[in-house]
């Protein structure tokens, strides 16, 4: 099957739903094909070049399948391969997302900002400049979370673990902090959990961003849908409906 009137998004498991969930909200007129690279997670124990190379591969699937436009829902993903699938798609929309913590920045000027990410996340040359151009803005904390992402691809958000690996890595900085910059698209998963250790405190994610982007490029590009009935279409690269079935219920969420 061919999906010429859909938006094409991939991650290497559940966490770009939470990246969907946005899109949806923005374009619900939009039919959308999912691709979770299950058999390739998790993308940050990897190395750069072989992120880059599954990413563009992934890339090749969904254009191939006739995709009107290229969402990549992962923070690892988008610094390690945008550019690189934006050179060989040059007439098509690739956007990826990033760590909101620019406009965490602006809205928190000189207060302690955390950014949470996986340790492949952080180590990434892009990410770390991006860091670097705003650190004297604000004090940006990097929080490195190694097993939280397994944690929500387990799909129990009540699982008691995801609060005391979360206390484990910021519960020092509960009344301190005053904002969150959620540098993993699994995270906004557990956003319940991160509130209740620091408290009142803004949440910033990507997600949002892309969404608004995506609907501006399709305005631009005259590809916004007219259907009045929007399609979603799971695959996962495992080949297991159980995969993709994870991923329909955590789209309800």
């Amino acid at each position: 099957m061919m999906y010429t009137d859909y938006i094409g998004i991939f991650d290497s498991g559940v966490g770009g739903v939470s990246v969907l969930k946005e899109i949806v909200k923005i374009l619900p007129q939009e039919s959308i094909l999912y691709f979770g690279d299950a058999k390739n997670a998790p993308y940050g124990d990897r190395p750069q070049e072989e992120i880059a190379q599954i990413s563009l591969a992934n890339a090749d699937y969904l254009f191939g399948k006739g995709v009107k436009a290229l969402v990549i829902a992962c923070n690892t993903a988008t610094s390690s391969a945008a550019d690189l699938i934006r050179k060989k798609y040059p007439d098509k929309i690739v956007l990826g997302i990033e760590p909101a913590i620019k406009p965490a920045v602006e809205d928190h000027p000189g207060e302690d900002i955390l950014v949470m990410a996986t340790t492949g996340t952080l180590k990434l040359g892009k990410f770390q400049k991006h860091m670097n151009e705003l650190k004297d803005q604000a004090n940006l904390i990097a929080i490195p979370c190694p097993g939280l992402m397994d944690l929500v691809e387990q799909e129990d958000m009540q699982n008691p673990a995801i609060h005391e690996l979360l206390e484990q890595y910021i519960g020092e900085y509960r009344g301190r902090a005053k904002a969150v910059v959620l540098g993993c698209t699994h995270y906004p998963f557990v956003e319940r959990q991160i509130r209740e250790i620091l408290g009142e405190i803004d949440v910033y994610n990507g997600a949002e961003g892309v969404a608004r982007e995506l609907a501006r490029n399709l305005e631009e590009h005259d590809l916004l849908s007219i259907s009045p009935r929007a399609e979603m279409v799971f695959e996962s690269s495992d080949e297991r409906t159980e995969t993709t079935d994870f991923y329909r219920r955590m789209l309800e969420l």
